[in-house]
């Protein structure tokens, strides 16, 4: 009849009962970390969408009155 005492700590059965309770504690501690990255970059991102919105922009060439007159052929180029 076998005993009823309760396995060594050398038998596979603790040895598994480790490794599975290790990658489960992994696997809560990346999901952590990637739920925290998700939020902190959403929050990023919503607040660079309001500051973006509310900039002025540069005024395209229809708004300023388009190209300026073409130049003489004989005229040089405006310089510094």
């Amino acid at each position: 009849m076998k005993s009823l005492l309760l396995p060594s700590a050398d038998s596979p059965i603790y040895q598994w009962a480790g490794f599975v309770l290790f990658l489960l504690l992994l696997c809560v501690c990346l999901g952590g970390v990637f739920v925290w990255l998700t939020m902190a970059r959403g929050s990023k991102a919503k607040r660079k969408r309001k500051l973006r919105h509310h900039r002025p922009t540069n005024p395209t060439l229809a708004q300023t009155g388009g190209l300026p007159p073409k130049r003489d052929i004989n005229q040089p180029p405006p310089g510094p």
